[in-house]
């Protein structure tokens, strides 16, 4: 596949990205794939499903986790509910990765991306050292079945995730960077980040957004394509300088509009297609 191919989150059943026929129409060659819910993670599912892909002449590029009890309504509920890092969901939650992570295997797809959540950004807390040991066993499950596991940016500063990385000793451990989560987190500016994270950087998303006035308290804004403070053209420019070359893959999730979320994928794809001609020039 040529570089920077386009691509969406998409989904099998309800979810927040668009359904396959929407990315079909779209005509885009990949997908991200928010995980199905666990009665469809069968092999007669995935079956079903890859013929659907083939027909399409649509690829997986990565099969995104998500849990039940999961909020995004503020910054406060995500770090009560989101991802690995909550200790009461947590075993739970280490299993249904791992099942996710065989359902991707059954699919022929070679990474997981998962948010772990707000990992702390003191490295002598035992919460640290409790997400480092859960990390390195999910990393384990799924070196053993191929995979690697990207970690979206968001909920950490970069050079507070880029230690976690390394504090790990995962080799199949990688980042989704998201610039725009940088911004509606209040982490930091994403173009630096995105530099100093680059050489774990495998995956990425297309997606924009606005700062809060409250920097790290209260949301940003997320932002159609182009509409945001990310600078659309800046980041391909830095994708290419750390020599990235995987999919672009747009991530608009409005699901309660689904025309809306058309359109505006829409409109992102073509801000790329334009913005892909200069970004090497």
């Amino acid at each position: 596949m040529s570089k920077w191919p386009l691509g969406v989150f998409a989904s099998i059943d309800a979810g927040l990205g668009v359904n396959l026929d929407v990315a079909h129409e779209l005509k885009v060659p990949t997908i991200h794939l928010h995980a199905p819910q666990k009665s469809s993670r069968t092999p007669e599912r995935a079956k079903e499903f890859l013929k659907q892909l083939a027909e399409r002449e649509i690829e997986i590029s990565c099969v995104f986790a998500g849990f039940e009890g999961e909020s995004y309504a503020d910054i406060p509920t995500v770090t009560e509910t989101v991802g690995l890092v909550p200790a009461a969901t947590r075993a739970e939650r280490v299993v249904e990765l791992k099942e996710i992570a065989d359902f991707a295997k059954l699919l022929g797809v070679d990474v997981v991306g998962l948010h772990i959540g707000f990992v702390p950004h003191d490295t002598s807390s035992p919460v640290y050292a409790e997400i480092l040991a859960v990390t390195r066993d999910v990393c384990s499950h799924l070196k053993a079945n191929g995979q690697a596991l990207h970690l979206e940016t968001g909920q950490e500063p970069a050079d507070t995730l880029l230690q976690f990385l390394k504090d790990t000793g995962c080799d199949n451990l990688f980042i989704n960077f998201d610039p725009a989560n940088m911004i509606l987190y209040g982490v930091g500016e994403p173009l630096p980040a995105l530099e100093t994270l680059g050489d774990y950087v495998r995956s990425i998303h297309c997606k924009d957004a606005t700062w809060s006035d409250k920097p790290g308290e209260t949301w940003g804004a997320e932002m159609p394509l182009g509409q945001g403070d990310v600078n659309m053209a800046a980041y391909l420019q830095t994708l290419d300088k750390i020599g990235y070359t995987g999919p672009l893959t747009i991530e608009r999730e409005i699901p309660q509009e689904p025309e809306r979320q058309k359109a505006e994928i829409g409109r992102a794809l073509q801000l790329l297609n334009d913005l892909k001609q200069g970004a090497t020039a």
